[in-house]
């Protein structure tokens, strides 16, 4: 592990924006894929699950749910460990979990079993290698970050479109068994991932310096809620639970939308290829619009249009009728999809800033957890109740268009930010070290130190003057009277020994 280096994030490193940043940008877009499109990869099996253990749909459903719950539910762990170990072990470790899930559910016995291998460890290896991953990602690039977030965003369509087809290839095969263990070896690649996690280092500094720092440092906390002091995070945090209620219902339904219309299985099928197809475009687009000078400082409005655009869209496609209808709405729905995509940790990063990144984003994570349990299923039982896909198109629509009116309204009343002062990501990410400031200030420093030259002189000068006509005062008599001597002598210009001519009642 390269010497298990602990990466605390506050070395006050600049982030490369580059270099060895493109292998972490790799690594986080694999990550990015296994850890979102492998819910959906695995649901390829549910039907040989149906038969091998005699249960019944709903059932098999809980493998997906409890696996998304452990990537969103144990975000504030992995910020603990990422704190306390760094990045680069915990994604290690995190592949090995992933990896064993996998094959333990290989030797199921019944679906409780399955539960436990790919719901629960390969969940939580997942999730051990989401977040890492991300806060590195954070850490490398600045100026270039909201293209690097598309680009990493963008492992989520394309680790679909793979491993959809590859989980029927398998099953077919070598049967569910054999497919899990293959998944299993494909997935200790998170481990080679988190290799490529390399702790940025900050520069050597002298031995005094690291001295004075180790002792005026704090420790480090495991998880910080000051995050919650943040009014930008907490609108940030309540908009993003709100949102996630309604994101997810459309992939989830728009299959079933176009069975109920007639439509074949394969045909019906093709939509969700037609939805991943453009999400991989729509990233990388929108990373590269965020980055523009004039657009990231007003990052959070493209957000909020984007979830607008987003909800807008499941509005207008619950109206759908027919299956060029369903097409158009997944064109346009992946379009949308693909810039919240690119865009939910962009800003998130851009309001608590590096340090903080790490507790903030475990701790959204938990609440959006939350609201993933809450959302499809309450959209299953809407349409068990109304019979009617038109109504759960418009309830996911309508929760989506009321994240974005939280977040955009709440901004422009609550957050005022003086627009010539840099927010605080960008203040952190494009400080000097420590060292370089040291040295920046050691030439006024020195100057003071002698006096300033000329004038540190004159003022020298100027402090003796009155030093000396003190302590003549000391000298003197008690008696108030002078005699003309004394004035005589007081009145006299008094050479000092660097050739300085000095008249007392100037100086005085």
């Amino acid at each position: 592990m390269g010497g298990a280096v602990v990466d605390t994030g506050d070395s006050g490193v600049k982030a490369p924006d580059g270099g060895w940043g493109w292998a972490v940008l790799f690594g986080c877009f694999v990550i990015t894929g296994f850890s979102y499109a492998f819910p959906k990869a695995v649901s390829v099996f549910f039907k040989e699950l149906i038969r091998e253990f005699g249960v019944g749909y709903s059932d098999t459903a809980w493998i997906s749910s409890i696996l998304l719950a452990m990537l969103y539910g144990t975000g504030p762990i992995c910020s603990i460990l990422v704190n306390r170990f760094g990045c680069r072990p915990v994604m290690m470790v995190g592949g090995l979990f992933a990896s064993l899930g996998m094959i333990v559910a290989s030797f199921a016995t019944n679906i409780i079993h399955i539960y436990l291998g790919i719901g629960v460890i390969t969940g939580l290896g997942l999730a051990l290698n989401f977040q890492p991953s991300l806060i590195m990602l954070n850490r490398y690039f600045s100026e270039k970050r909201p293209l690097a977030n598309g680009l990493a965003a963008a492992g989520s369509p394309v680790a679909l479109c793979c491993l959809s087809p590859l989980g029927q290839v398998l099953q077919y095969k070598y049967g569910w068994r054999g497919g899990f263990l293959i998944l299993g070896g494909i997935l200790l690649n998170c481990c080679a991932c988190g290799a490529l996690m390399r702790p940025l280092k900050a520069p050597k500094k002298t031995s005094g310096v690291d001295e004075k720092e180790k002792e005026t440092k704090p420790k480090p906390k495991l998880l910080d809620f000051t995050v919650f002091k943040d009014r930008g995070f907490l609108i940030y945090t309540v908009a993003a639970a709100i949102m996630v209620l309604g994101l997810f219902v459309p992939p989830v339904f728009v299959v079933s939308y176009a069975k109920e219309l007639g439509n074949e299985d394969t045909k019906s099928a093709l939509l969700l290829t037609i939805l991943g197809f453009i999400d991989i475009f729509a990233r990388p687009t929108c990373g590269i619009i965020a980055g523009l000078k004039w657009v990231r400082p007003r990052c959070v409005y493209l957000f909020s249009f984007a979830m607008i655009f987003n909800g807008i869209t499941d509005i207008i496609g619950s109206m759908a009728k027919d299956y060029p209808s369903l097409v158009v709405f997944c064109i346009f729905f992946g379009i949308s999809y693909g810039m919240v995509g690119a865009l939910q940790f962009e800003v998130l990063m851009a309001i608590v800033g590096t340090e903080k990144f790490s507790s903030a984003i475990g701790l959204v994570l938990l609440v959006e957890a939350i609201a993933v349990l809450v959302g499809p299923p309450g959209a299953g039982r809407l349409l068990d109740a109304t019979k009617n896909y038109m109504f759960v198109f418009l309830l996911a629509g309508c929760e989506v268009v009321l994240a974005a009116l939280v977040l955009a309204i709440c901004n422009m009343l609550f957050i005022k930010r003086n627009p010539q002062q840099p927010d605080p990501p960008a203040k952190m990410e494009m400080a000097i070290t420590e060292t370089e400031m040291e040295e920046l200030n050691k030439a006024p420093k020195d100057d003071q130190d002698n006096g300033g030259g000329e004038n540190g002189k004159k003022q020298a000068i100027e402090q003796e003057g009155p030093t000396k006509s003190d302590d003549k005062k000391i000298e003197e008599p008690e008696s108030i009277g002078l005699n003309s001597i004394e004035v005589e002598n007081a009145s006299k210009n008094v050479t000092e020994p660097n050739g300085v001519v000095v008249e007392p009642e100037s100086s005085l």
